[in-house]
């Protein structure tokens, strides 16, 4: 086997803790009313096209004219998009310090290009990183294997010699067959004993 070089993390359901209903409990009266809207109208669906490069203002304006009756909601999904955002998953970003000491650490995310600024501004942890491949700035998704490539490339990285960690079983699937080794990070397991327990911290 080939000797790990390479730390490659997603973002969202990792490092960040990004979730809508942080936003909407607030703004609807009951869970049953927010659920519902979160799965018909500003649905992962429709979030995922803006990850994919459509500009936050088209969407919003689409969806908008589809849905007149919940013009001020959607209008809030990018317009309050930061109240979204529920901090760092510290147990996970506390270790990409010690990895540097033996790696390249990377990340490799599904986000849209507008909004991936507000949260490198925000955290720390963006400046340790030795480099960031966003869908949104490549117009290709995970798990697309084109964007893993565009990591791959850029980098100069061979996925044998490097560990791709994500919440997405779709994504890990992806890393798995162009020869990544993967860990599909579910929150169960400690990420940390993961990496003892397999000699990597």
């Amino acid at each position: 086997m080939e000797q790990l070089k390479n730390i490659v993390f997603d973002f969202g359901g990792v490092l960040i803790d990004w979730n809508p209903e942080y936003l909407y409990r607030d703004v609807f009266e009951t869970e049953e009313e927010m659920n519902w809207f979160l799965e018909n109208i500003c649905s992962y669906d429709w979030n995922i096209l803006q990850d994919g490069g459509r500009p936050l203002v088209e969407a919003t304006r689409l969806l908008q004219e589809e849905h007149p009756e919940y013009s001020d909601q959607i209008a809030m999904y990018y317009g309050r998009w930061e109240e979204m955002l529920g901090g760092t998953i510290t147990e996970n970003t506390k270790l990409i310090k010690p990895l540097k000491k033996k790696y390249n650490v990377y990340g490799l995310t599904n986000w849209s290009a507008e909004t991936i600024p507000l949260a490198m501004k925000r955290y720390d942890f963006f400046s340790d990183l030795d480099g960031i491949v966003v869908s949104g700035d490549e117009k290709a998704l995970k798990p697309d294997a084109a964007l893993y490539r565009i990591l791959l490339g850029r980098y100069g990285l061979k996925p044998e010699e490097s560990l791709f960690i994500d919440d997405n079983a779709a994504n890990i699937e992806t890393a798995r067959q162009l020869g990544f080794r993967v860990v599909h990070y579910t929150g169960d397991k400690s990420l940390e004993e993961w990496l003892r327990d397999n000699s990597i911290l």
